[in-house]
């Protein structure tokens, strides 16, 4: 068995091989977690005041790790002698300093990781001469919204180049015997200085109310031979940190520097600043002469010559190494231990990648898998302790957010966004992020689907929780979808599926989704109003807010959500009927539900309007007016094409299998003309043999649909589908309210726009959940339709496909955003010269948020491997996992 499987294998058998991860974040400061509770979550817990003050609820570092309880962290510091601080975090601006919204102004690339954290190797470029925070914050701050973004490759600190490559990799030697290597290689003509802190620290648990004892770590003295930190407290027992040389530990205390944050004395002066202070300014008031504290940093400086290199070894370990006099009865299996666990990397993406895939396709699976498993992230919050903490009644209402969230007590490992821009989870982002990392940790997968089910985060009436900044916002209720898609992913590659999982989540998904019928369901007609439902300022109006003419938006996307909704449960209550027919009456009534939704889907009000417009061929939003009229608003967008993603196709076994289910299926039907009626094929799959198609759309609606989807003139880019049709670029759609115009245009890049903060732009460039979630609706009606249905892709083309092969089309598309070009440029890098001709450079992938509609160049979010590392899923999908389950 392969080493890491075999590690998985233990891990599931209790080892604690993922006990040690990469679960700092990058960001903890600006977030509401941490914020007072004055509103302003940036403005109340500043970048500047991270370096002062302790944090409440988490820690961060740069390429750092800690346990799965975040009580001890690991992380490198750096200063090159210039700058005013020293580098112990990733820097960006916060959301009102960015032109765009909060951004990361660094640049650092996750390279490599295993599933059980034994192996994981990240980049960071650090600028030798001063990193230039001041221009940064001034620059953008004078930018406005059309203008590009100000950043870091764009102030020259690279050029001739002037920095260091610090590459940082972790082993693991055994489940609490965790090897560090930090190697600084000098990229520019002229030697430099580098100071280089491994610094080791316990998060602060120890001074608010019903605290935890307080840790201690200390210098342990006495050794000529490597530097040695101990660490005690009561939940993790004993450590040793030894660095691989004779150098000082700086020891000072976690703790909040009072004074300067707050004007009030401070209880101690070894405060969370002190080792800054001594490196940068030589100020050692800050460091505790008892070597006695919470927080310390073995001080490594060097000179590192013209393309030179110096290295720094670590070993954080449960077992006190014996002979602390001689640096080899530390190290001296070091060597031996790191490089085997490259090889067992090598060897565990081998047999991932091991289809047709190009050597490219196979670097870019691995980087966007190794960005994902980076972005694994402690996550604390107890939000009825958080309101206490601000002064709020936790059982009376209260101006604070997610007051009616109290009963939330998060403290888990979970698969964050971006941990700099989005260091908090998101419900509809964690779906994509199961379905990726199924491919590479099927358990921890479901782990992740598992936890927003679970009772300490799902609502007591239901819903599942949104995201930190309103648990109580509607995410798009995909999260049954995913757990679908997982099951069918481990069956086609371990061969069967885990029945306990789809029990279990199975149970809790049917209490949300009668949430999502009690509560967004206006009316009671089975049309959604779910509100702007993740994709930020794609509406005429913002779809949360109240509408400017009064009345509501029956939701095209929202409905079709619902509808998929209701087919995936469909699917699970099947899969589980198998073995216990008790679940047949809940597939029976979820057809049902399905059903009425897709009868309402293409239902024509008297006055001929609905969701489907027969003119245009297309699915629109429809404003539904105080006075009764309605209007449709005819945006082409992603919003039009979810019903797309809406088509779920259920094996013809089953009407051998469950003949009565298919009998009650059919007595519905003809109680219900009407429904039935409104249905594609008007209910006559209840009646005849072979698999059913669940969709809301015919076969002349779906060619109608697809020849806009397919036109690259309208959504088909280079590089995948558009979130907006770029027929809108010279077409903007109007709608004018009380002399002011509601303008959507196509805008391949940013926002022009402050809604929702303005950092993310649904408005014409390509998101990869979207996207991915047609591709699985193609293969699905691919599996209904088979290799005799054809449509012309692109459009206008006279190029004949399948539905597959059209699946295939949009995903080759999107995963040439990352390969390189014929010549050398990598579409999601932008036009740089430096990343297509830079040996350091060249080979280095970005995986952002989303993606220009025209050209592919990455914007958002500059991390976000979390729904776009579902780009490794499809070169697997079409090359790879070549088994039905997967394409089903």
């Amino acid at each position: 068995m392969r080493a890491e499987r075999r590690r998985l294998d233990e891990a599931a058998a209790g080892v604690p091989w993922r006990r040690w991860g990469p679960y700092l974040a990058e960001r903890q400061w600006g977030t509401v977690r941490e914020d007072l509770g004055g509103g302003d979550a940036w403005s109340s817990f500043t970048h500047e005041q991270a370096r002062y003050r302790a944090y409440r609820w988490g820690e961060d570092g740069l390429a750092g790790i800690c346990d799965d309880r975040q009580l001890l962290c690991l992380a490198p510091a750096l200063w090159n002698g210039a700058d005013p601080i020293l580098k112990e975090r990733l820097f960006g601006l916060a959301n009102g300093e960015g032109n765009h919204g909060e951004d990361v102004k660094e640049c650092y690339f996750y390279l490599d990781a295993t599933p059980t954290s034994s192996y994981l190797k990240m980049l960071y470029k650090y600028p030798q001469a001063e990193f230039p925070y001041a221009d940064l914050v001034a620059t953008n701050r004078v930018r406005g919204r059309s203008d590009p973004e100000y950043e870091l490759l764009d102030t020259g600190v690279f050029d001739g180049g002037r920095y260091f490559d610090v590459v940082v990799e972790y082993a693991k030697a055994g489940p609490d015997d965790v090897l560090m290597l930090v190697t600084a290689h000098n990229r520019g003509p002229v030697a430099a200085d580098l100071h280089v802190l491994p610094t080791l620290w316990f998060r602060h648990t120890w001074s608010w109310a019903g605290g935890a004892e307080r840790p201690v770590l200390g210098a342990v003295a006495g050794s000529a031979g490597p530097a040695v930190v101990r660490a005690e407290s009561a939940e993790l027992g004993s450590r040793r940190l030894y660095v691989d040389r004779a150098a000082p530990v700086l020891v000072t205390g976690n703790e909040t520097d009072e004074e300067r944050v707050f004007g009030s004395p401070n209880a101690t002066p070894y405060v969370k600043d002190g080792i800054g202070r001594a490196v940068v300014h030589g100020d050692m008031s800050g460091i505790d002469p008892s070597g006695i504290g919470t927080k310390a940093a073995v001080h490594c400086a060097f000179r590192v010559p013209a393309g030179g290199s110096a290295s720094v070894r670590v070993r954080l370990t449960d077992s006190p190494r014996a002979g602390l006099g001689q640096v080899e009865d530390v190290f001296g299996d070091f060597d031996g231990v790191l490089g085997a666990r490259r090889a067992e990397a090598d060897e565990f993406y081998a047999e991932i990648t091991a289809g047709d895939l190009t050597d490219d396709e196979r670097a870019v699976v691995r980087q966007a898998l190794a960005g994902m498993l980076w972005s694994k992230q402690y996550y604390a919050l107890d939000v009825e302790r958080w309101l206490t903490e601000r002064g709020a009644d936790p059982l009376a209402t209260s101006p604070l957010p997610n007051h009616d969230w109290r009963h939330l007590v998060a403290e888990d490992v979970i698969s964050m966004p971006d941990k700099w821009e989005y260091p908090w989870f998101a419900a509809w982002d964690l779906a994509f992020h199961a379905v990726a990392l199924a491919v590479v940790d099927p358990a921890f997968a479901k782990r992740q689907l598992e936890l927003l089910l679970d009772r300490r985060y799902l609502h007591p009436n239901g819903q599942v929780p949104a995201y930190e900044w309103n648990f109580g916002d509607a995410n798009p209720p995909v999260h049954a979808w995913a757990v679908l898609f997982v099951h069918e992913l481990e069956k086609a590659t371990r061969g069967e599926g885990d029945r306990a999982f789809l029990v279990d989540a199975f149970a809790k998904l049917t209490r949300d989704f009668g949430w999502w019928l009690n509560r967004k369901d206006a009316d009671g007609r089975n049309v959604f109003q779910g509100g702007f439902l993740g994709l930020d300022n794609i509406g005429v109006f913002d779809r949360n807010a109240p509408l400017p003419t009064g009345g509501r938006i029956d939701q095209a996307d929202g409905t079709a959500w619902m509808a998929l909704y209701a087919q995936s449960l469909v699917r699970i209550a099947l899969e589980l009927a198998e073995d216990d027919p008790a679940y047949l009456e809940q597939a029976q009534v979820l057809l049902e539900n399905f059903a009425w939704i897709a009868a309402a889907t293409n239902h024509v009000g008297a006055d001929g309007v609905g969701l489907w417009d027969e003119e245009d061929g297309f699915f629109y939003d429809v404003l539904r007016l105080p006075d009764g009229t309605s209007v449709p608003l005819k945006v082409r967008s992603v919003v039009g094409l979810v019903p797309l993603a809406a088509a779920t196709v259920v094996d013809g076994a089953v009407r051998t299998r469950f003949p009565g289910l298919v009998r009650g299926a059919a007595d519905f039907l003809d109680r219900h003309p009407a429904v039935t009626a409104a249905l594609w094929a008007h209910g006559g799959q209840a009646h005849g043999s072979g698999p059913a198609l669940f969709a809301l759309f015919d076969e002349q609606r779906l060619r109608r649909i697809l020849a806009r989807v397919l036109d690259e003139d309208e959504f088909l880019s280079p590089y995948g589908i558009r979130s907006v049709s770029r027929w809108h670029l010279d077409h903007p759609y109007v709608f004018s309210v009380d002399g002011r115009e509601h303008r959507v245009g196509y805008l391949p890049a940013e926002s022009d726009s402050g809604m929702f903060g303005g950092n993310s732009n649904w408005r014409g460039p390509v998101w990869f959940p979207v996207n991915v979630m047609l591709i699985r609706g193609l293969l699905n009606l691919h599996a209904y339709f088979g290799d005799g249905f054809e449509v012309e892709c692109p459009t206008g083309s006279g190029r004949s496909m399948t539905l597959r092969e059209v699946a295939r089309e949009i995903g080759d598309r999107l995963t040439r955003l990352f390969l390189p070009g014929p010549d050398g440029a990598r579409p999601a890098n932008g036009r740089r010269a430096l990343f297509r001709d830079d040996p350091h450079w060249r080979d280095l992938v970005l995986f952002h948020e989303y993606f220009h509609g025209d050209d592919g160049t990455g914007l958002g979010a500059s991390h976000q491997t979390g729904w776009t590392g579902t780009v490794a899923l499809l070169p697997l999908l079409f090359r790879g996992l070549e088994r039905s389950g997967v394409r089903r």
